[in-house]
């Protein structure tokens, strides 16, 4: 088993500063992007993937997206937009280029949405299938179903839409988004089978109902819609909880207690029930309405996870395994081998290269400790998840180096500052 830092003899928390949800911000942009008139968001996350987002909405006919100190101000004339004169590029925002395929259905024009290498081999069929009939005209520019894309824009006559859930919840909560803009409604969208990362459609679900938006929910696999303009003029972001994993899991290493304020019991994040699984390995968890703490106890034990619901930190309970006592076992995450790289995979081999032995299946991960990390250079496969992950692997082992430290840039951008400051309340609460 990996050596566990020694807990400090003074348990004063440490304060994480953590930036606001990207998966909020991805949503309150394209939000904003359909009310007229001017919607400020505040406490909005700041990185690559939300910055490109507003850039390609700015990129419209009728729009304005610019970046302030605190968020974005988003100017909308009153009027049907129209689609942008240039090809827009997203980058490897997979969240972001599916919102804008749904955004751009609603264009006047056609819209090229562009991305990357690693997203232009990211399935986008399940949007495709949904605007097949939905009678949305499209056209794959080099490989079926893939970017880059063409979207043909203009009114949607057909009220039922389905859509496939199972390899993303991104193509629902983008169906929702745009069902929100139709001249008129109510827009049912249909969900057949199994539909994965439910929390983030919630999340959907929750935003447009705080804009004044109605969504109701007949049975768990339909949602209807009734379009209606956004009231709100400013769009406040609460803590990204999947950032927040990566201090969480500090805390259940290093035993330097960690709050995060600003996110509750009530939040709709998916990835705040990473904090129960950490209860579970044995910390210490103070939930109320001014933020969390989680606090390590005397051991840290292995546990059976099923993480559908919150893909976006497998890789930080793959890394906190690691220290635990027994097996860990990580099930219902195929979808993560489709994520900015294959995850499953890439746990697996970056815990390989430090000594821990790791099992992989087509969606499952066990970790099994034994022995000290060792010194290794960590590849991040340009995915911010993978080293901000495995940075935890630091506390134990000054050793650990990283590839492309750059890449966290995506999601947080401030990262390494930000565990610097933890690194050092820590030798400070040990003097």
């Amino acid at each position: 088993m990996a050596q566990i830092v020694p807990p400090s003899a003074n348990h004063a928390p440490f304060v994480a500063r953590v930036p606001g949800s990207k998966s909020y911000t991805n949503r309150a942009l394209v939000i904003a992007a359909q009310k007229p008139g001017e919607t400020t968001i505040e406490n909005a996350l700041h990185a690559v993937d939300t910055d490109r987002l507003a850039a390609c909405l700015d990129a419209f006919d009728g729009l304005s997206v610019t970046r302030t100190e605190k968020g974005y101000r988003v100017v909308r004339e009153d009027r049907r937009l129209g689609a942008p004169s240039e090809p827009v590029y997203i980058a490897g925002a997979g969240t972001p280029a599916r919102f804008l395929l749904a955004f751009a259905a609603m264009a006047d024009g056609a819209t090229t949405v562009t991305g990357n290498a690693r997203l232009s081999e990211r399935p986008m069929a399940d949007i495709l299938r949904a605007f097949d009939g939905m009678g949305v005209r499209y056209e794959a520019l080099e490989k079926p179903d893939l970017l880059p894309l063409r979207i043909h824009g203009g009114p949607i006559s057909a009220d039922a839409w389905t859509v496939s859930g199972e390899v993303s919840s991104q193509f629902l909560s983008a169906l929702v988004l745009l069902a929100a803009q139709q001249p008129q409604g109510p827009v049912t969208v249909r969900v057949p089978g199994h539909l994965v990362s439910r929390p983030y459609v919630m999340m959907t679900l929750e935003m447009l109902r705080g804009v004044g938006v109605a969504v109701t929910c007949p049975d768990a696999q339909t949602f209807v819609v009734q379009p209606g303009v956004p009231s709100a003029d400013t769009l406040t972001i609460e803590p990204d909880a999947s950032a927040m994993s990566y201090f969480l899991g500090l805390a259940a290493i290093s035993g330097v207690p960690v709050t995060v304020p600003g996110i509750g019991p009530g939040s709709a994040q998916g990835d705040v029930g990473f904090a129960r699984l950490l209860e579970r390995m044995g910390c210490g968890l103070a939930v109320d309405a001014r933020g969390l703490t989680i606090t390590r106890g005397a051991r840290l034990v292995g546990i059976e996870a099923d993480m559908e619901t919150m893909p976006d930190t497998v890789l930080t309970l793959a890394a906190v395994a690691a220290y635990a006592e027994g097996e860990t076992r990580i099930t219902n995450i195929a979808n993560l081998r489709v994520k900015e790289c294959d995850r499953i995979h890439a746990a697996a081999a970056e815990l390989g290269r430090v000594g821990v032995c790791v099992e992989e299946g087509p969606d499952w991960l066990v970790i099994r400790p034994g022995g000290r990390i060792a010194p290794a250079t960590i590849e991040t496969y340009d995915d911010h998840r993978v080293a901000m992950a495995f940075s935890l692997l630091t506390l134990a082992e000054p050793g650990i180096g990283f590839a492309d430290p750059a890449c966290v840039a995506k999601s947080f951008p401030g990262y390494w500052d930000e565990l610097g400051r933890f690194l050092a309340h820590r030798v400070s609460r040990a003097a």
